[in-house]
Parts: structure tokens; sequence; C-alpha cells
């Protein structure tokens, strides 16, 4: 990493040499949190470990907060005029998901059918070290710190219930600037990629239940077969999307799981259908239950069948604080340089319940590079291997992020 001039001076402060001697230490608990993942809402055992690593480093723990969540904080809690000091936070997620591992590492999971095949583990090793650094940074210069630091450490975010948990304890509380950091399989390690403005999709979880009437499979034409009208439903809906909704305003509806029938020479009288839904414009999204509702009723109406809806929010679009952004990319080049910055020309629809955090303060979220010179599978799959290059990287860049907003204050 090189530094460029400035009144807080990476290098200058030891920050770097820091991080390259606890870099080993990171690893092993990355690698530890690995081995042992923990699906949302059951996140105990990393939380526990994570609690300890922070109260040996100087930091004010809470546990339990947001169910199985950490919350800890460092520096000032009054300013020099009297009054309560700024709050800037991170937030880090810790979950895993119900995926078999793949990947053929010596330190891969040992709990079957379980997986950090979404880079949580990473994400938890990197506030980690932003904690270790701002800890060491409190030690050595402390006038440096003119800000109170709150770590986030969520559970639950693959099902989108961890920051509204948290929230509810008052986690969000007086935060004025909240960062955050996800991997991205399609950056390089020692890159990342900022975008001001919508990052992730509005999501939301669509439950359709066609309702038909049973019959001899050898007599079809005197029964109503919800097989067959679900599978209207699907190809409908996607027909739909294309010709009756804005093109300019993507939305995407995937069908993830569909139960039905009960033998193979009995007509299905009952058809459920698991889905996700997917938009960048809260408008649209927003009209989105009463679109689908209405379009799949006609579609099941038109083939003598009935339906029943049902639709949730997951999580609204995450929207990045333009300042903010600018920051994190400041951050990048200072440490990485300028060619290692990407600025993301189009948002992702994929879903982030960080979004839920930023609803009454600002924030941003960066990706974070994580592809080995061999390349990176996609997140969610059974062979997901971040290359461990990106831990220093994701690191640096919120350290210094944070302490830039200290500073600024923009």
């Amino acid at each position: 990493m090189t530094a460029t001039p400035c009144s807080l001076n990476w290098q200058a402060l030891g920050l770097e040499q820091t991080l390259a001697e606890v870099l080993p230490e990171l690893i092993q608990l990355r690698r530890h949190f690995h081995r042992h993942p923990e699906l949302s809402g059951h996140e105990q055992q990393t939380a526990a470990l994570v609690a300890g690593e922070l109260r040996r480093w100087g930091w004010q723990v809470r546990e339990g907060v947001g169910r199985t969540g950490v919350l800890a904080e460092l520096g000032p809690e009054q300013g020099p005029d009297g009054l309560p000091a700024p709050l800037v936070a991170l937030r880090v997620d810790m979950d895993a998901l119900p995926v078999e591992e793949r990947t053929g590492l010596d330190y891969a999971s040992t709990q079957q059918g379980l997986m950090h095949a979404c880079g949580h583990d990473l994400h938890t090793a990197v506030g980690l070290g932003v904690a270790y650094l701002l800890a060491e940074l409190a030690e050595r210069h402390p006038e440096l710190l003119t800000a109170r630091v709150r770590l986030l450490f969520q559970p639950a975010e693959e099902t989108a219930q961890g920051a509204a948990w948290m929230k509810a304890d008052g986690a969000m509380d007086g935060v004025a600037a909240l960062f955050g950091v996800h991997v991205f399989p399609s950056l390089a390690a020692g890159t990342i990629g900022v975008r001001s403005g919508s990052l992730t999709a509005a999501a939301g979880e669509l439950e359709v239940e066609v309702l038909g009437e049973g019959g001899h499979g050898a007599r079809p034409h005197q029964s109503t077969d919800a097989i067959w009208i679900a599978a209207r439903v699907v190809s409908g809906l996607q027909e739909a999307i294309s010709r009756r909704l804005d093109a300019l305003h993507p939305v995407v509806v995937s069908f993830g799981r569909i139960e039905g029938g009960k033998a193979f020479n009995v007509i299905a009288d009952h058809v459920r259908l698991l889905g996700t839904v997917r938009c960048l414009d809260t408008d649209v999204h927003a009209q989105l239950p009463g679109w689908i509702e209405d379009t799949v009723q006609a579609l099941c109406r038109g083939h003598g069948g009935e339906a029943r809806v049902r639709y949730r929010l997951i999580s609204p679009p995450v929207h990045n604080d333009p300042a903010l952004t600018e920051l994190v990319a400041e951050a990048g080049v200072e440490l990485l340089g300028r060619q290692q910055v990407q600025w993301l020309e189009q948002p992702s629809l994929g879903a982030e319940d960080f979004a839920e955090l930023l609803d009454g303060t600002r924030g941003t979220m960066f990706r974070l590079g994580v592809a080995g010179p061999q390349g990176c599978t996609p997140l969610h799959s059974n062979s997901f291997a971040p290359d461990e290059a990106s831990l220093p990287v994701g690191i640096g860049v919120l350290t210094l992020s944070l302490l830039r907003w200290m500073e600024r204050r923009p």
C-alpha cells in the first residue's frame, strides 16, 4: 500500500505496520469462523468469540443486541464543548448459509450442510481488524479519535431480519454516519468498487398458492390441474413483466421452490410457489404487490382455478450517500492507488438489509474485490472461496474512511 501526503498519514501513524503484524491472527480468526459457520439467528459462538476479542482490545461491548448481535464502542463520549461526541458506525454481518461446502479447503466447514458462502466470515474478520487498529490508535494517538465509533456485528443478514432486530434494540440511536462492506467476486483482490446512489435492489418474498380440483391422471378434462395452472403463473408473470411494466425500471421475479402433487397418476389440486421479487425503483416496488396479485388472480381464474397470494417486503434498496461514498473512494485511492478503485456503473439486483439501518441516517457500502488469480465463483456457490489478500484491503479502507470522517465530518 502507498500513501499520499495528508494531515492524517497512514504510514506515519504506523497503521500499515500494525496491520501487517496483526494480519496472521486475523486470518486465523477468519478461518475459524469459516470452519464453524452458524445460521441466521444462531450465531452464538461467533458472537461470543467476537465479543471476547473486542473486550481484549479495550472496546466497551454489549452482547445480545438484536438477539445474537454484538455492539461495541470506543472513543470519547463527549466533545470539547461538553456535548455528546459525534457517533460514526461500521456494520458487518456474521451469518452463514444452508449450503454444503465443496471448496476442498483445509479449513472448510465442519458443519454438515452449512457454509460461509457469502463471505460473512471475511466481513467479521474485517470488522475485527478495524477494531484492533482503532484500539491501537486510541492508545497511541487518542487525540485523533474525535468521535465515538460504534461497531455492529449483525446476525441474520441472509434472512433479512438481523438489521431490524439490531435497530429495534437501539443499535442505530444517535449514529450520524454508517459504513459497510460486502465481498464482490467480480472484482480482483486488491481492488474495491464504489457507487453513489442506488447500490442494491428492493426485495420481496412472494408466495402463491394455486388451487384447483384433483382427479385421475387419465382424465384431466374432469379436473382442474393446479400444476398446469402454476406453470402458466410462472411463465405468465414473466411475460406480463416484459409487456406491462416499464423496461427502464427492471423487475425480476424468480421462483425458487415449487411444491405440489401427491402421486404420479393424480391430478394435483394444490401447488405452492415460493419466489423472490427484485426492483431498483422504490415507487415501482411499492406498486408490485397489488400488480402481482391482480396478474396471478387473472391467470388462475382464466384457467379455472383460484389463487392465494402473499407478499412480504424483505428489504428496501441500499442508497449510498454521495459524500460518504466519495470519502471511501478517496481512502481507497490513498491506500491502493487510483487504478484499484472502480466506480461501478450499474447497481445490483441483489438485496441487503443494510438498507434497514439507513432509515434515519446517511451511509454507504462498498464492494470488496475477492477474486484471486484463478477468479472466484459467485456468491452463494458451494465452491465460493474469496482470496484472503482482500482482508487487509477491507480493513485499511474502512479504518481510514472512519478516520477521515472524524477529520472532516462531511
